[in-house]
C-alpha cells in the first residue's frame, strides 16, 4: 500500500518537451538538434572573440589620437603603438613603401605608389575584421530551415504513428504535433543572436574602417610632404602648452 501511494505522489513525467521530441524523432531529429546547437556554440564563439579584436582596435585609436601624431617622427610615433596592431601595421607599411619608391626603375608619382600601398593595408585590416561574419550570416539564413527540417520529420513521424494506432482526436493530434514544432522554435533560437550579432559587428566594423581611413589619409599627406602635413590635432596640442609656459616665467620678470 506504501508503494501504491509513493507512485501515485510521485510527480508525473511530462509526455511531451524537447527531451521526449528527441527521443521520439529518433537520429535525424537528434542530429537536427546537434547541427544547431554547435551553429549557436560557433557563433557565440566569433561574436566574442570578434568583439575583443574589435575593442582592442579602438583602443589603439584612442593612443593614436592622444599622441601618435606629436611625435618628432614616424618611427618614434610607431614606437609607441603596441606591435602587430592595426595602426602600427598602417604606419610600418606606410615608411616600408616610401623606401621601396627610391628603389623603382619605372617612374611611378610617390603619391599613387604610396596610395595603393597604404589602401593595400587597410584591405587585408579590414578583411581580417570580417573574417567569420559570413558564418554568421549562414547561421542566420540556414537555422529557422533546419530547425523547419526538424520539424518536418518529427510531424510524419507523428502522423504515421497516429495512423498506426487508428486515433485522430485532437488530443492525439496536438501533443505529437506541437512536439515537432520545437526543432523550429530552436533553429528560430539559434539564428536570431546570429543576425543580431552580425548586424552589431558588421556596424562595429564600419566605425573601425572609417577610423582608419581617416589615419591612412592623414597618414599619406604626412609621407607625401616629408612630415610638413599634420593633422590638425596635432597642431593644436603645441598651441595650448605655449600659454602656460609664458605665465610661469612672468613672475620672475
Amino acid at each position: 500500500m506504501l508503494t501504491t501511494i509513493l507512485a501515485a505522489a510521485a510527480p508525473k513525467e511530462n509526455p511531451y518537451g524537447l527531451i521526449p521530441a528527441l527521443r521520439e524523432g529518433g537520429l535525424i531529429s537528434q542530429t537536427v538538434f546537434g547541427i544547431l546547437v554547435l551553429m549557436l556554440f560557433f557563433s557565440l564563439y566569433i561574436l566574442f572573440t570578434k568583439l575583443f579584436e574589435q575593442q582592442k582596435i579602438l583602443n589603439q585609436a584612442k593612443r593614436v589620437r592622444a599622441g601618435f601624431w606629436n611625435a618628432n617622427s614616424l618611427r618614434e610615433g610607431a614606437a609607441k603603438l603596441e606591435k602587430n596592431s592595426a595602426y602600427r601595421q598602417l604606419v610600418d607599411d606606410g615608411l616600408a613603401a616610401q623606401e621601396q619608391h627610391s628603389k623603382l626603375t619605372d617612374p611611378v608619382e610617390a603619391h599613387d605608389w604610396l596610395h595603393g600601398s597604404l589602401a593595400r593595408s587597410e584591405d587585408l585590416i579590414n578583411s581580417q575584421l570580417k573574417s567569420g561574419l559570413s558564418f554568421l550570416a549562414t547561421v542566420g539564413s540556414t537555422a529557422p530551415f533546419i530547425g523547419l527540417f526538424g520539424t518536418v520529420i518529427g510531424i510524419i513521424r507523428a502522423l504515421v504513428k497516429i495512423g498506426a494506432a487508428g486515433q485522430a482526436s485532437i488530443d492525439a493530434v496536438a501533443g505529437p504535433v506541437g512536439e515537432a514544432l520545437i526543432m523550429t522554435a530552436v533553429g528560430l533560437a539559434v539564428a536570431v543572436p546570429a543576425v543580431l550579432a552580425f548586424n552589431w559587428l558588421q556596424a562595429r566594423n564600419k566605425k573601425i574602417s572609417e577610423s582608419l581611413n581617416a589615419f591612412s589619409n592623414d597618414l599619406l599627406g604626412y609621407l607625401a610632404s616629408d612630415g610638413r602635413v599634420r593633422p590638425a590635432a596635432a597642431k593644436a596640442a603645441p598651441a595650448k602648452a605655449a600659454p602656460a609656459a609664458t605665465t610661469s616665467t612672468a613672475p620672475r620678470a
